[in-house]
């Protein structure tokens, strides 16, 4: 049975995620990142988590050789940082503020919550590389995270919880 790639994305396109921006450095002690959906957890015993980038990515390099890089899971008001970190921008850290967390990989401001991770593996994941991390150190605020549907931000979603006694 043949796939149509564009068909698939579309169909792929209906699972909500979160929107979050990996980080790291490069070889040169330089900022780099990019906005990825593809974050998930993985093991809680250990703590790793994975996400995946793409081959043709610039940043494949950067992310291959480092030993750390943060997963800054961006909130529901952050839209324009998602938007600067997808695109193919210089310097996409201009004019922000950032600090660095282990491993000198930056740490982003205004996040819902930030993992991070050593290296742990790598894996060949057809025209993606799948990263996964180990969390050494986390933080969490109580913000709505961004959310990501049919190719676009949504708004947060509350439902209530049937299970909830009243």
């Amino acid at each position: 049975m043949n796939i149509d790639p564009l068909l698939l994305r579309v169909a792929l396109g209906q699972y909500a995620t979160g929107v979050a921006i990996v980080t790291t450095v490069d070889a040169d002690g330089r900022p780099m990142g990019l906005t990825v959906n593809s974050f998930a957890s993985v093991s809680l015993d250990p703590p790793l988590v994975l996400w995946s980038l793409g081959r043709g990515s610039a940043c494949v390099p950067s992310f291959k050789a480092c030993s750390h890089f943060v997963v800054n899971v961006l909130a529901a008001d952050q839209v324009e940082l998602s938007n600067r970190f997808a695109a193919a921008a210089l310097d996409k850290f201009a004019h922000l503020q950032w600090q660095p967390g282990l491993g000198g990989a930056p740490l982003l401001p205004g996040c819902c919550a930030r993992f991070e991770c050593s290296s742990e593996a790598r894996h060949a994941g057809g025209d993606h590389l799948i990263f996964v991390g180990r969390v050494e150190r986390f933080d969490r605020e109580e913000r709505p995270p961004l959310v990501f549907h049919g190719g676009r931000y949504c708004a947060r979603i509350e439902l209530d919880n049937p299970g909830d006694s009243q």
